[in-house]
């Protein structure tokens, strides 16, 4: 599965936890921020879920 999100609203969404932007991850429904957190964010029904406490944080 891939993220179907336009590409005008990838270019305005920002990462909650730290402001970085957000990219489309590999071979998931996810978004995963590549500012300072490198958090990752599900995408449900081709709507992100941008909330902290819901995030997976990076393996240490």
């Amino acid at each position: 599965m891939t993220v179907k999100l336009d590409s005008w609203l990838l270019e305005i969404l920002a990462c909650p936890n730290c402001g970085g932007d957000l990219r489309p991850a590999d071979d998931a429904d996810e978004l995963a921020c590549v500012g300072t957190c490198h958090y990752v964010y599900a995408v449900r029904d081709d709507i992100p879920v941008l909330l902290v406490d819901e995030a997976r944080a990076p393996a240490p």
